[in-house]
C-alpha cells in the first residue's frame, strides 16, 4: 500500500525496535537500518531503538542510537542476540485494546517519531500492520515498514529469511559432525542418536540437517518432519533397519513433529506470550522409543538457542541478506512506501542469485510457509533434490566475527536512554 509523501520542515525521528526470538544475524538488520539513516539526514532524524522491543515504545523506554559509534553499529553485523532487547508481545486487536495503540501514537508523537521499523517474524508483522492502521485512525502521519526475521523461515512470499540459513548451517554441521562421533564408537556404545532443533509448525530447519548428508547412507538417517504425522511403527522399523545396516541411526526431529490427530509429541501444557503451546522433549521421547523397543544405547540432544545465536559458524549469504533488508527497510521508508517490507527475491539457484523486492504487510501477517510435501522425500524421512537444491545456496559462504584471545569480541551497545516526555507510566 502506497502513501503519499508530506511535506516536514524538518526531518522526523525514527522508532526501530526487534521482536520475537533473535537469531545470530538480527543485528545486522539493526546495522542496516541505523547506517543507511544515518546517510539520510535530510529525511530521518535520530533513529531510536525499543529496549526490549515494543515494549520500549509501550513504556517510553526509548534507547537514542545516535549516541553510538560508527564502529559500534559497524560492529552490530557480526554480533548475535538483540543489541537493543527483544520481546515476545502481542498487540491486541485495535478493538480489544485501543489503550495500548494510543499509547504508541502518544509516546511517538512526544518524541517526533515518523518511521517505525519492526523486525521480526509473522506476528511481528500482523503488530506493524496494526501500527499502520492505528496511525491512520488517529490521524497521526507515521510510516510503517515491516523487516523480515525468523529462524523458522516461514514467512509466505520472501524467498527465505534472515536468520534462517544461519540456523541451517549451524544443524548442518552439528549433524555431520555428530554423525562421525556415534559411527567410531557404534560397535560397543551409541547406536542412536537424536538432534531435537527448532520448527513448530515448518519443518525448515530440520530439512537442512539434509544436507550434512551427500549420499543416501550418509546421516541424518531419519528426519522427522511436522509437516508429516509421526508414525510410531514405521519410524521404529526404519530405525531397526538402518541400526542393522548401518550401525547406528542419526536422527533430527523438529520439535513441533505431530501425531496422526494433530497433537504435538512433547506439548508441555503451557503457552508463550503469543500464545503458540510451549514446546520441548521430542527429542528425548523418539529417543527413549527405540531403547524401549530394541534396547538400543542412545543420546540425545537440544540445539535450543544454540541453533539461533551460533554467530561464528554464520551463512555469509544470511548476514549479507539480513543487512540487505535493514537498509532496504530504510530506503522504501524515505521513497514513502509504507504498510510494506523488503523481501528476498530469488533470480537463480545456480549460481545463486538473488535481489530485494517489496510485499505488503497484509500478505505476511499471521501466515506461515510449510516445506512443500515435493521438498520432503516419498517415505517421509528425508529431503529431496528439489528441497536440497532451494537450501544449499543459502548456507553458503563464511562471515567469521573477529576474535580476541580466543573468543569472539562482538558488540557493546552504551545503550544511553532518551529522556522521557511523558509524566504518565503505562501500565500492561
Amino acid at each position: 500500500m502506497a502513501a503519499t509523501k508530506i511535506g516536514r520542515s524538518r526531518p522526523k525521528n525514527a522508532f526501530y525496535a526487534q521482536s520475537g526470538g533473535v537469531t545470530a544475524v538480527i543485528n545486522a538488520s539493526a546495522c542496516g537500518v541505523i547506517e543507511t539513516a544515518r546517510k539520510h539526514k535530510r529525511t530521518i532524524g535520530k533513529v531510536f531503538a525499543g529496549r526490549d522491543g515494543i515494549l520500549g515504545a509501550l513504556h517510553e523506554d526509548l534507547i537514542d542510537t545516535s549516541k553510538e559509534s560508527a564502529a559500534a553499529i559497524r560492529a552490530l553485523r557480526h554480533t548475535p542476540g538483540g543489541a537493543f532487547g527483544s520481546a515476545r508481545y502481542k498487540l491486541a486487536g485495535i478493538d480489544r485494546n485501543r489503550a495500548e495503540y494510543t499509547r504508541l501514537i502518544e509516546v511517538f508523537k512526544a518524541h517526533d517519531i515518523g518511521y517505525f521499523f519492526y523486525n521480526g517474524g509473522n506476528d511481528s508483522m500482523d503488530t506493524a500492520q496494526k501500527v499502520s492502521d492505528i496511525g491512520r485512525l488517529l490521524g497521526y502521519p507515521l510510516t510503517c515498514i515491516g523487516i523480515p526475521k525468523t529462524v523458522d523461515n516461514d514467512l509466505p512470499i520472501t524467498d527465505c529469511c534472515p536468520g534462517f540459513a544461519s540456523a541451517a548451517k549451524y544443524v548442518a554441521v552439528s549433524t555431520r559432525e555428530a554423525a562421525l562421533d556415534v559411527a567410531s564408537m557404534a560397535r560397543t556404545s551409541t547406536k542412536v542418536f537424536v538432534l531435537e532443533v527448532m520448527g513448530r509448525h515448518a519443518g525448515w530447519i530440520a530439512a537442512a540437517a539434509g544436507l550434512a548428508g551427500r549420499t543416501a547412507a550418509d546421516a541424518p538417517h531419519l528426519i522427522l518432519f511436522p509437516e508429516i504425522a509421526f508414525d510410531r511403527d514405521k519410524f521404529l522399523a526404519r530405525v531397526k533397519e538402518t541400526v542393522e545396516r548401518r550401525g547406528y541411526c542419526v536422527i533430527v526431529v523438529s520439535e513441533g513433529v505431530r501425531d496422526a490427530d494433530g497433537k504435538f509429541l512433547a506439548e508441555t501444557g503451557t503457552r508463550d506470550a503469543f500464545g503458540h503451546a510451549q514446546l520441548g522433549g521430542a527429542g528425548p521421547l523418539v529417543a527413549a522409543m527405540t531403547r524401549s523397543a530394541f534396547g538400543y544405547k542412545f543420546h540425545w540432544a537440544v540445539a535450543d538457542y544454540l541453533q539461533r545465536s551460533a554467530r561464528h559458524i554464520a551463512s555469509a549469504v544470511d548476514v549479507q541478506q539480513a543487512y540487505a533488508v535493514g537498509k532496504a527497510a530504510v530506503e522504501l521508508a524515505v521513497a514513502g512506501r509504507n504498510a510494506v517490507l523488503p523481501i528476498i527475491v530469488r533470480k537463480s539457484s545456480s549460481p545463486y542469485r538473488w535481489t530485494i523486492g517489496e510485499a505488503p504487510l497484509t500478505a505476511i501477517a499471521n501466515q506461515e510457509k510449510k516445506v512443500p510435501r515435493h521438498f520432503i522425500s516419498t517415505d517421509g524421512f528425508g529431503i529431496t533434490a528439489a528441497c536440497r537444491r532451494y537450501l544449499a545456496p543459502l548456507i553458503g559462504g563464511e562471515d567469521y566475527p573477529p576474535y580476541r584471545d580466543g573468543l569472539p569480541a562482538y558488540a557493546q551497545m552504551k545503550g544511553v536512554a532518551v529522556r522521557k516526555r511523558l509524566n504518565q507510566a503505562f501500565v500492561l
